[in-house]
């Protein structure tokens, strides 16, 4: 063994960890000793005594009340933070908040790498965001997220407040009760659309690029995390809505299956529309469901390239016809769902172009009981496909019928013979879809319009008065979302196509 690197035997007997010096600096192995006379050694303790005490008490004289240690910051590159920090600290004319000015920080980093998928929630955002995830929560029932500065509607929860007042895909909420929600991230923008049930927030909706505002006042209610719902149609096909992706969902489907399968399941339509995703591994074992073991679901590829592919499991296989319904509020985990089951399955797909969403993300509790959520990765379909802001398009092109975009009515604004307006012209087009004849439909309201009007308001046990207004023009929208769920000619044809390949 080399002298150098000897143990010596008169000390601990673990081996001397190196000093650590300043960048740059030649680091000195432990094991050597600098030897002197006495009376030199002494000399030198006394000066260095001396000489501290000068700087503590130069420090005390001239300095700060705090004596702050310096040191180098573990990354050089923020210290232009830290020098932001200091000019802030001694030199704002107020007091400031600590906590909101590092929360400031963190969240524009996130807001500098311009992806609106990643995001930084404070303690406050951040168990909100648990709550969403948990068994339940109260709000309005709405998927949102921040886009080029906007906050935009992905889907409305099914049987939800949103759902039922009339929000829709792509809606850009513009105020939250009179406040901006431009540039706003969606975890904020949740703060202040969320609230106890039984309380009402006003929303104002841009839709499709129109200049003018949709005024929207809905009540908040407990919104069931419940995510699979299951019916049996005619022919024995079932019909198997998934809302999202959460922890429980492939057991809600695999108690929904058993259940068509008792019924006599011959065909399976599985419906994605309105679903914005959720739990990367909810989908994959969904989808292990449908594709033969060992092929593959989704790829997911880092910012090097590098490529994980996952593959189906073994277990549980659904061998009856399957198609899959998607449309512009199918994102992300449906999205992996339907090109897995497309590409590795041959299913068909049936509806509209799906939203694009392909990324992936993961989120981060920090100490302080804030969340931190960043994209990590690509995700591709079993063919290498990456549909981000591109979406699917089905194999089969069926569009909702034109009713099924009319705006919403405002339930505040009394309808009534002599008005004209483009809400009286919509309300004239619902009244004709769900069976009334209100005339023409010109924006004017005649007196066509109030006898639809009062015939409607008899049909449905509310005081006849010709005015649309309140309860009647709620349940004129309810009776219009059901005829939509009734007629849904993106469900009859993916029936059609199951029902051909039944044997």
């Amino acid at each position: 063994m080399d002298d150098k690197t000897k143990v010596d035997p008169e000390q601990n007997n673990e081996p001397q960890k190196e000093q650590q010096g300043e960048p740059g600096q030649e680091i000195k192995p432990a094991g050597k000793y600098i030897r002197m006379k006495p009376f030199a050694f002494i000399m030198m303790i006394i000066v260095l005594i001396l000489a501290t005490s000068g700087v503590t008490i130069f420090a005390l004289t001239f300095g700060e009340e705090k004596v702050v240690e310096v040191r180098t910051p573990t990354h050089s590159e923020f210290q232009k933070l830290f020098n932001a920090y200091d000019e802030i600290s001694k030199g704002y004319y107020k007091d400031i908040d600590t906590n909101a000015l590092v929360n400031g920080a963190v969240d524009g980093m996130i807001s500098a790498l311009g992806d609106p998928y990643s995001d930084y929630m404070n303690k406050e955002e951040a168990t909100q965001f648990n709550e969403s995830i948990s068994s339940s929560f109260q709000g309005i029932g709405a998927e949102i997220q921040e886009k080029d500065g906007h906050i935009v509607v992905v889907s409305p929860i099914k049987n939800s407040p949103a759902e039922k007042a009339g929000v829709k895909t792509n809606d850009i909420i513009k105020t939250v009760d009179g406040k901006s929600l431009d540039g706003m991230t969606a975890s904020a923008a949740v703060l202040l659309i969320r609230g106890e049930k039984g309380s009402s927030v006003t929303l104002e909706i841009q839709r499709g690029g129109a200049d003018k505002l949709i005024t929207m006042k809905i009540t908040r209610d407990e919104i069931p995390v419940e995510t699979v719902y299951a019916t049996m149609e005619k022919d024995k096909i079932a019909h198997i809505q998934i809302t999202s992706f959460s922890d429980n969902t492939y057991k809600e489907l695999l108690s929904a299956l058993d259940e068509m399968e008792g019924k006599g399941m011959k065909g399976l339509v599985i419906d994605v529309r309105q679903n914005p995703g959720g739990l990367v591994n909810s989908v994959e074992d969904i989808a292990s469901l449908f594709v033969k073991t060992g092929e593959p679901i989704v790829q997911f590829e880092d910012r090097n390239g590098k490529k994980e592919v996952v593959t189906a499991k073994s277990g549980r296989k659904v061998k009856v016809p399957v198609t899959v319904l998607i449309d512009g509020g199918s994102a992300s985990a449906s999205e992996i769902l339907a090109g897995a089951l497309r590409e590795s399955a041959n299913v068909k797909l049936v509806g509209e172009k799906s939203f694009g969403k392909g990324t992936m993300q993961t989120a981060a509790n920090l100490p302080d009981g804030s969340n931190l959520k960043i994209t990590i990765a690509k995700w591709l379909t079993p063919d290498g496909n990456w549909i981000h802001e591109k979406g699917i398009q089905p194999d089969y092109k069926v569009n909702y019928p034109s009713y099924a975009s009319l705006p919403y009515l405002s339930p505040d604004k009394a309808l009534k013979e002599g008005s004209l307006s483009d809400q009286v012209k919509a309300a004239e087009k619902m009244l004709k879809a769900v069976g009334y004849n209100p005339g023409k439909a010109d924006g004017l309201y005649d007196a066509s319009t109030t006898v639809a009007v009062e015939q409607f308001q008899k049909d449905h046990k509310l005081k006849v008065t010709g005015v649309l207004k309140g309860d009647t023009t709620y349940a004129l929208m309810e009776e219009l979302r059901l005829k939509i769920k009734k007629d849904d000619p993106q469900l009859k044809k993916a029936m059609e196509i199951v029902k051909t390949e039944i044997k």
